[in-house]
């Protein structure tokens, strides 16, 4: 009875992610509609017409689908991987890596719409490379938490340092303006810059929703039914560190999704993470699609950063989480 009731709910949160990701390309400033200035617009010059959905409004759309879909699988498979609640796409350093992979590029004034998601990403690759040196070749959950924190408290720190140290004003406010997190002012070429990482990396984090499965039963009963610990790690958290580091490198940091959306589903679909894989990828989709539409709203002024509207939204609910785990402990 489970398998036509997940088709079912799966079915129903592909349509509102369809439904989100076309008003995001034509949904403007204030909830304005614009299909219709887009017609007469087309009427008139169809290239500047073009341009406009393809390198300004569909960009825009692309990164909510492709970032909030990896923030929910990545969030869902480290939960269970780290069989803790609490975890999150940022615990292992990947995330604080690639933010300063970035904001190194804003530091030493090379920031193009090519080279800051490339030094996001390269940051990424960094932080995993010393996590891979901290934690050895098969290590403990606990080793793995410890060494992401470790790495996440250093890039932070560095970070801090170089906003710091930054030469200029206009330095410092182009790394913070970043940091907060957004779709705007992004294109089509950042969009193919980082797909290929995030494709790659959500596959890794895929294919390892039978292990994660076993791994619920304990790591002599998944060893015994023929899963190789080690393989299983090591896809899942590669496959984080591909897919969140290509993210942040493009959007900034986007907080508090992958924590969120996979306890939001889980009561749809229980306690097994090999089932939430899919659900938490299309919540996650929906939730930053629906964000970024909210942050267009106001009518003036700028729009309220991606980032510090998804951490409103996260943090009341990640008290809440931790309330809950210490009365059920008690």
């Amino acid at each position: 009875m489970r398998a036509p009731r997940d088709l079912l709910i799966n079915l129903g949160l592909a349509a509102l992610v369809a439904l989100l990701f076309l008003a995001s390309v034509y949904v403007g400033r204030g909830g304005e509609l614009l299909t219709g200035k887009l017609a007469a617009l087309d009427a008139t010059d169809r290239q500047l017409a073009r341009l406009i959905l393809e390198e300004v409004r569909l960009p825009r759309a692309l990164l909510g689908l492709l970032v909030g879909g990896t923030l929910g699988l990545t969030g869902a498979a480290l939960q269970g991987l780290l069989r803790n609640p609490l975890a999150e796409p940022g615990l292992i350093g990947a995330s604080s890596g690639a933010a300063l992979g970035a904001v190194l590029v804003f530091y030493f004034g090379l920031a193009t719409a090519t080279l800051v998601p490339l030094g996001g990403v390269a940051g990424a690759f960094a932080a995993l490379g010393i996590l891979y040196l901290l934690a050895g070749r098969n290590p403990s959950i606990a080793t793995i938490i410890l060494a992401g924190v470790a790495i996440s408290a250093f890039a932070s720190a560095l970070t801090s340092l170089a906003l710091s140290l930054a030469a200029s004003p206009y330095a410092v406010y182009e790394i913070i303006f970043w940091l907060l997190g957004a779709f705007t002012d992004r294109s089509m070429q950042q969009v193919w810059l980082v797909l290929p990482f995030i494709l790659v990396g959500g596959v890794l984090v895929a294919t390892s929703a039978r292990g994660l499965d076993a791994l619920t039963l304990g790591e002599d009963t998944a060893a015994s039914l023929g899963f190789n610990q080690t393989s299983l790690k090591l896809r899942v958290i590669l496959g984080t560190g591909l897919a969140v580091g290509a993210s942040v490198s493009v959007t900034g940091v986007i907080g508090f999704v992958g924590l969120v959306v996979p306890h939001l589903m889980r009561p749809f679909f229980g306690h097994e993470p090999g089932r939430l894989l899919l659900p938490s990828a299309l919540a996650g989709a929906a939730l930053v699609l629906a964000a970024d539409l909210l942050v267009r709203l106001p009518v003036d002024g700028p729009e309220p950063k991606l980032g510090v509207v998804t951490s409103l939204i996260g943090a009341p609910f990640f008290l809440w989480l931790i309330l809950r785990t210490r009365r059920e402990a008690d």
